[in-house]
């Protein structure tokens, strides 16, 4: 017929095709975490021992015996501040370190950690725990680079479509999960021979 144009091409991509979704297993993945590969907080480290030496300096100056009067309540007042400081940053180390070590092991049982593994994200997921763990200490730049770092890594529902991942249904791996026969003839259910049955 003359009006209907041309004849569509057979190998033609189509402009709104979609892109396969990847599935996750919703069961999560298996196994152990992977080693923790980032270097202990440098920087929190030095800030607690810089703090640590100059509570020390401040006790040794009180040693002095020309200090008297409102010059050594003065250096009291200094060599206690610095003393809680460098405990308040020993705290902090102390339970950033243990945030870190929870987050780490939850992170690699989820879904979206099959696709880590699979891409060797194992670093990346790593900088997540650090500032997150900063994060919940209460550093508001650390929690925006956790939530950049979390939608990279495709830990929100956002995010998870953004990289085309979806996480299967339980339906959908009941599905997918082959179905084994029930064991016939008083036999073991791991006997190969179980799964044998009569033809007619």
């Amino acid at each position: 017929m003359s009006g209907m144009g041309p004849a569509p091409k057979p190998n033609a991509r189509r402009r709104n095709a979609t892109v396969a979704m990847t599935e996750l297993p919703a069961a999560g993945r298996a196994g152990e975490a992977p080693m923790w590969p980032l270097l202990p907080d440098i920087a929190l480290q030095a800030q607690r021992d810089s703090a640590q030496r100059n509570a020390d300096e401040l006790e040794l100056s009180l040693a002095e015996p020309n200090l008297k009067g409102r010059a050594r309540t003065a250096a009291q007042r200094k060599a206690d501040a610095a003393r809680e400081t460098a405990a308040i940053l020993t705290a902090q180390l102390g339970a950033q370190e243990q945030v870190e070590a929870e987050l780490w092991k939850g992170l690699w049982v989820l879904p979206q950690a099959v696709e880590w593994e699979r891409a060797g994200w194992t670093r990346e997921v790593a900088q997540y725990v650090r500032w997150k763990a900063r994060a919940e200490q209460g550093d508001l730049d650390a929690a925006k680079e956790a939530r950049q770092l979390g939608d990279r890594l495709g830990l929100t529902p956002l995010a998870l479509l953004r990289l085309r991942w979806r996480v299967a249904s339980d339906e959908d791996e009941r599905a997918v999960r082959p179905r084994r026969r029930p064991a016939s003839g008083g036999r073991r259910p791991d006997d190969p021979r179980a799964a044998l049955h009569v033809v007619e």
